[in-house]
């Protein structure tokens, strides 16, 4: 072969192999390029597809640990166990072939199910019978009591809650669709049905907190937007993996939710707890000593506590908000709330009382949402948010097998996690910050038991975000109590394995088959089997 040949060979694979590491380079930029987009736009990162574990030998993962990829696989996703199917029979129709030759003889049947509805009004007329007795008395027969001398039957008013609550149906759709079927029914009828002949759902939703709170270990906290008439309000929600509660005020103050969580008290008290959290707030020693020169210590309303205030010559909104919230405290902890309960939240200062935790997922995301000024920036930012998920990590591993060596490692890493520093300023003041938290967000280390993150919370709170979006805003206190009481039931349903609809027919017919979910909540009382 010609010299020349051989120089232009071995010149078109130079030329290959820089073609080859320039696309490499390119498709490198463009994948940093598309994550940075994303990062910027707040957008979910690209998925990390893990290979499939199916074809592993079942018999080799009996060993592994609880969290790992073998173990996980073995997991089914929600949804996909088959449910067993117990219908009922209402009807059988035995259908013979056609055109039956002489001497057939019948041998059994096959079965083919149709599951259908019907819908049709039912309307009852209940004659009273009227007598008069031999005294002259007028005797009349009772109605039976739980139509509780209402023109709708327990059915049509269940269905009537169940679509504006469950499925989101507004008042006009569903009084058109009434209509449609027959169902003569006004705008103002329907309406007291569902914000107004409601007593017994309001009271069994107010029992849903104490329940909650006296069996419960930890609750999650979140609040949203809740406009009431015209005028922006809020909505609070405190709840766990067995109830969840809303309650919708004009403020999301930390008084609020003081308030909130006292439930039906209404007293202010004076005690250890209260000036514990004085100093803990850093109320000046000026008014911490003069509530303490006095002798009362219990104030059975928010009259006479405002009038003690004043008494005493606190007028500082700051000083009248601490002692306030102080005085809070101490009532709560007198009327039996758990002082060891752990409220989990997002940061927000509102919920900063009594022992308090952070959720991972809005701590890390402080830092996901800097924006770095050159590449330099980008790595170093990159660095912190790895490390921060391998804590992480290690966390949910130390939830499970928890340690006193992985407790002092997690904290030392945490503690040189936050020291570090960078040349991205507004990186280490991030750092800074989530080492101030540092007790809130590590909690878990002396309560395993609690979660990492918020996400309960954020996703009970969003059916009322949903119902918001569809209805608008509340106009009358009874609306608002209406909306927040079956949000409140609808999602403790759920979580008990309740059936909505089940629920709100076994209450309106007076059956009450179902006990009570404040006692289910409490562990007093089971479901039915």
């Amino acid at each position: 072969m010609p010299d020349d040949a051989l120089d232009c060979g071995h010149v078109v694979r130079a030329i290959n192999e820089q073609q080859h590491t320039l696309i490499a380079d390119l498709e490198e930029r463009v994948h940093a390029l598309e994550a940075e987009v994303r990062r910027l736009k707040k957008l979910p990162p690209r998925p990390s597809i893990k290979p499939s574990a199916l074809d592993k030998d079942r018999d080799d993962d009996d060993d592994q640990p609880p969290g790992s990829a073998s173990s996980a696989a073995k997991r089914k996703r929600p949804g996909s166990a088959k449910r067993k199917k117990r219908l009922k029979i209402h009807r059988s129709v035995v259908i013979a072939p056609e055109h039956l030759p002489p001497g057939s003889r019948l041998r059994g049947y096959q079965n083919f199910l149709v599951q259908d509805l019907i819908i049709t009004p039912f309307n009852t007329r209940y004659r009273l019978a009227r007598y008069q007795s031999a005294a002259g008395e007028n005797l009349i027969g009772k109605l039976p009591e739980h139509l509780q001398h209402a023109h709708f039957g327990p059915t049509l008013k269940s269905y009537i809650l169940h679509q504006n609550h469950h499925q989101r149906v507004t008042q006009p759709l569903l009084l058109d669709q009434l209509r449609q079927w027959d169902i003569d029914i006004s705008a103002g009828q329907l309406n007291r049905i569902l914000i107004e002949q409601n007593a017994r759902f309001h009271q069994e939703k107010d029992q849903l907190l104490v329940a909650g709170l006296a069996s419960s270990t930890y609750i999650h906290v979140d609040d949203t937007g809740a406009r009431h008439r015209g005028k922006n309000g809020y909505c609070t929600h405190i709840g766990n993996e067995r109830f969840a509660y809303f309650k919708s005020t004009a403020s999301k103050s930390r008084i609020n939710f003081l308030e909130l969580l006292r439930g039906p008290h209404c007293d202010y008290r004076i005690n250890d707890a209260a000036r514990n959290h004085m100093r803990t707030h850093k109320l000046p020693v000026i008014p911490r000593c003069r509530l303490a020169a006095q002798g009362a210590t219990h104030f059975p309303d928010q009259s006479a506590w405002l009038a003690h205030l004043d008494a005493l010559n606190i007028t500082t909104a700051r000083h009248r908000r601490i002692a306030t919230e102080a005085a809070l405290v101490g009532s709560l902890i007198h009327h039996g709330f758990p002082p060891e309960l752990v409220i989990l939240s997002d940061d927000a200062g509102q919920f900063v009382v009594l022992r308090h935790a952070l959720c991972w997922i809005h701590a890390e995301r402080n830092v996901q949402t800097l924006l770095p000024f050159n590449d330099t920036h980008t790595k170093q930012l990159a660095w912190v948010r790895t490390q921060l998920w391998d804590l992480y990590d290690d966390l949910k591993t130390y939830k499970r097998h928890p340690t006193p060596e992985a407790k002092q490692e997690i904290e030392q890493r945490f503690d040189e996690l936050c020291r570090t520093k960078t040349t991205f300023q507004t990186l280490n003041q991030a750092l800074k910050r989530l080492h101030n938290n540092k007790a809130e967000l590590l909690l878990v280390l002396e309560r395993p038991d609690i979660p990492l993150h918020n996400n309960l919370s954020e996703r009970d709170i969003r059916e009322y975000v949903i119902k918001r979006k569809i209805s608008g805003s509340t106009r009358s206190d009874n609306g608002r109590r209406a909306r927040d009481t079956f949000a409140s039931l609808k999602k403790t349903c759920q979580k008990l394995g309740i059936g909505f609809w089940d629920y709100l027919l076994d209450r309106l017919t007076l059956e009450n088959h179902i006990p009570p979910l404040p006692e289910i909540v409490a562990g007093t009382a089971s479901l039915p089997p």
